[in-house]
């Protein structure tokens, strides 16, 4: 990798503070984002375009059908942000705390490359598919990022200055367990911009839930340009305040009026992952793609991509084409259930409750074992391949603690004073716990929805000694049954011919007509009418002479 002299090194900050040298795009959050020339040679380059084709919200799209933005765009929001929070802290307190142009690029680099070792899927690939194939082994996208920006450096021989580089990437990790105390004595703070270790408030999460609550048509309450006193209108003069952030005893801090503000930063970040990231139906088809991976991975060697950057940089949302559209036979199984999600044949939610507050301290994962471990007196016998399990953690940050209690606040901008705000000095009307864990299992075949919810039930009962769960699975759900129909049959009862399908899904509730057959158009013959003839016709439903009406 390249190293610059000093002389190279002022050109480039010159050249930085001149739009004349910058590109911008235009940003649906942000704005106008101008685009300095040492940060353009990292983003051409295939790895940093590799965010485009990665969700910033995994498969949320599917159900949340204008959540389609990419990490690419987050790391410009980012990058953005954290250049904004910097500058504003040098034009209050440049001199006093020493903030450089240096620091001033480190601090935006780090914002544009913070996701670039990022996994596709949002956090699927790194949190649910990786620990089932790496047997226990720990990998995370913020140690890939390390890797990931040294081989971009040394792949496309980007001139910059070493020790520039080893602070972006200690700036990149700061927040997660690979931060190194002993490299963040010098200007602590300029560590908290990108990802904040210390109270976890960081222009990532400004960017994310504003981009994210805008892409899913959610409203945001949070407004972060009153923290960042960001221009608020299109005169580009700021309609609250001139500046909340300061920096006392090396450690950002925020005027003690902002407290409900930040408040509604983890708020809505909570919101966010009860509304959106863990939508039953998101996780219902994330747990799909887990399993359509886990079949192709010994065949497509998924896992490996991880090893090498070289390699790795290849790897994207595109792999489930990848497998979709792929002969093999030894993906077929994988390519089934990626049909299932785009026939909307997903795995059926069956129930969910929330764990009681009592037992959260020692709450352990519940897994498919235990709730086929609590069948009883049932006529079908499930399997651990028949249930599937998501244990939902919603929190603000900081687990069951309150984040609000690791930030500090001033007084005014005349007092240099730091000191920490209690819940009850500000309302009582603030939450009193801090995280949720919900509990929720969804059936892989249609036709086990009633078997196991009863399991799922009895589950509560052993546990917990009561049925934690809010209300009784629907009996509509619970009757959807599956008929698997011949592969080749002729279809002669139709003016119009009929294509066959694997399986037809009965709604057979007893407020649903029994011919409300969903999913494909399919034949309708002696077979079917035998098939039919096990379940219950409610009155008044219709039929044909040799069968149930089905509805292409």
């Amino acid at each position: 990798m390249g190293a610059l002299c000093n002389h190279d090194k002022l050109s480039s900050f010159t050249s930085a503070h001149d739009r004349r040298f910058s590109k911008h795009v235009h940003d649906n959050v942000h704005g106008n984002i101008y685009l300095d020339p040492l940060f353009m040679k990292f983003i051409d380059t295939e790895e940093f375009q590799r965010l485009r084709d990665l969700k910033q919200l995994g498969v949320a799209h599917m159900v949340y059908p204008g959540a389609v933005h990419s990490r690419f765009e987050h790391s410009l929001g980012v990058y953005w942000l954290a250049g904004e929070a910097v500058h504003k802290l040098q034009a209050y307190q440049g001199l006093e705390l020493g903030i450089d142009p240096f620091d001033i690029q480190t601090v935006k680099l780090a914002g544009l490359l913070h996701d670039v070792g990022h996994g596709p899927f949002s956090h699927t690939f790194e949190q649910a598919f990786l620990p089932r194939v790496l047997n226990g082994s720990k990998w995370s996208h913020e140690e890939m990022s390390l890797k990931m920006i040294d081989h971009i450096v040394d792949e496309h021989n980007i001139e910059i200055d070493s020790e520039s580089l080893k602070k972006t990437k200690e700036m990149v990790v700061a927040g997660s367990e690979y931060a190194s105390s002993e490299s963040m004595k010098e200007k602590r703070f300029l560590y908290d911009i990108v990802a904040n270790g210390r109270n976890g408030i960081d222009v990532d999460k400004f960017d994310y839930i504003v981009r994210d609550s805008r892409a899913c048509g959610l409203g945001c309450n949070f407004e972060f340009r009153s923290l960042l006193s960001v221009s608020l209108t299109k005169k580009k003069k700021p309609v609250r305040l001139l500046e909340t952030m300061r920096v006392i005893d090396d450690e950002i801090c925020y005027r003690a009026k902002e407290y409900l503000t930040i408040h509604k930063l983890f708020a809505t970040r909570a919101d966010l992952h009860r509304t959106v990231y863990m939508h039953a139906k998101v996780k219902a088809i994330e747990l799909m793609v887990i399993d359509a991976l886990l079949k192709a991975n010994d065949h497509l060697k998924i896992s490996s991509f991880i090893d090498q950057p070289a390699e790795y940089w290849k790897l994207d949302d595109s792999i489930l084409k990848t497998i979709e559209t792929a002969p093999d036979q030894e993906l077929k199984e994988s390519r089934d259930l990626i049909l299932r999600i785009r026939r909307r044949d997903l795995y059926q939610f069956c129930n969910e409750f929330s764990v009681p507050k009592d037992r959260l301290e020692h709450f352990k994962d519940i897994t498919p074992q235990d709730i086929i471990c609590s069948q009883k007196n049932s006529s079908i016998t499930l399997k651990e391949e028949d249930v599937s399990v998501s244990n939902v953690r919603i929190n603000l940050t900081r687990g069951r603690n309150n984040p609000l209690e690791s930030i500090k606040f001033f007084k005014d901008f005349e007092s240099d004073e730091k000191f920490p705000i209690q819940d009850d000095r500000i309302s009582h009307l603030l939450p009193a716990g801090y995280e949720d864990r919900i509990v929720r299992v969804y059936s892989k075949k249609p036709e086990l929805v009633e078997a196991v919810s009863e399991a799922f039930e009895n589950f509560q009962l052993k546990t917990y000694r009561m049925k934690a769960q809010v209300h009784d699975t629907p009996e509509k759900k619970k009757r959807r049954r599956s008929i698997n129909l011949p592969q080749q049959c002729e279809c002669t009862n139709f003016a119009s011919p009929l294509s066959c399908s694997d399986t037809v899904t009965v709604n057979s509730g007893s407020n649903d007509l029994i011919d409300e057959i969903c999913l494909f158009p399919t034949c309708i013959n002696d077979t079917v009418t035998t098939l039919f003839s096990s379940i219950h016709e409610p009155e008044g439903s219709s039929k044909l002479a040799s069968g149930y009406l089905l509805h292409p």
